[in-house]
């Protein structure tokens, strides 16, 4: 009895072995039709994640056919942007990225020299976004997801050319934009996108992030892509 016991259990464990391994269990595999939204205070590992990010050297500002008629608060720098030296110029700015873990610092400098710098102090709740946008087959592990992370909080101080566009309270949102699996790693985000709001600020800036697997060394030299926006507010 015991014997015929211990081979029913024998055959059991490997049957369930031999299930196991026919049938891997995949952690990252997104699945179709994806479309999460989670709001919540930034883990420790999303920490770690913005920590790593590396800003490119240049940054952009985002102008409609409407120029500087759709800008408010960047008065300082409008006659740099008419001139040609301007335009000669790829990325419009140079610029440096910094994050300490508690607040972002944002460096623009113009081709005539003029700096701007903003601090943005990081707020207690972020957006993770996620979803399926149907744009290609899955390769085996699911369907590549369009990623966010979004910042709202408020700008904490703005020096050099951006100081006349901060007035208390001046909002910002900073998103970080991506693909990847169901997953996130600092190599799925690929471009920046900051909008400054506020009762003398209107304006955008964005840019590449060599950080990101998307981003080859050519590329980040060329400067920013002029990407479309796919910022879902």
């Amino acid at each position: 009895m015991m014997l015929r016991q211990l081979l029913i259990l024998t055959v059991s464990v490997l049957f369930i072995s031999n299930t196991t391994i026919a049938a891997p269990f995949c952690a990252c595999c997104a699945e179709p039709g994806t479309y999460s939204i989670w709001t919540g205070k930034p883990s420790e590992y999303q920490l770690e994640i913005l920590k790593d990010i590396r800003f490119d050297k240049r940054a952009s500002l985002y102008m409609t056919e409407a120029g500087f008629d759709s800008i408010k608060g960047l008065s300082a720098i409008e006659k740099d942007f008419d001139d040609a030296s301007w335009v000669a110029t790829p990325g419009d700015f140079d610029f440096l990225g910094n994050f300490s873990g508690k607040t972002w610092t944002f460096t623009f400098k113009s081709p005539k020299g003029k700096t701007g710098v903003l601090r943005l102090p990081m707020p207690t709740q972020m957006l993770a976004f996620k979803v399926d946008i149907h744009d290609g087959p899955d390769g085996g592990n699911g369907p590549l997801l369009y990623k966010e992370l979004r910042f709202k909080g408020t700008v904490g101080s703005g020096t050099g050319f951006l100081t006349a566009s901060i007035v208390k309270p001046t909002s910002y949102f900073l998103v970080f934009q991506g693909r990847g699996n169901g997953c996130d790693t600092v190599e799925d985000f690929n471009n920046w996108n900051l909008e400054i709001t506020g009762r003398n600020a209107r304006y955008q800036m964005y840019g590449d992030l060599p950080s990101g697997s998307g981003n080859t060394d050519e590329e980040v030299e060329a400067g920013p892509a002029r990407l479309s926006r796919l910022t879902l507010q």
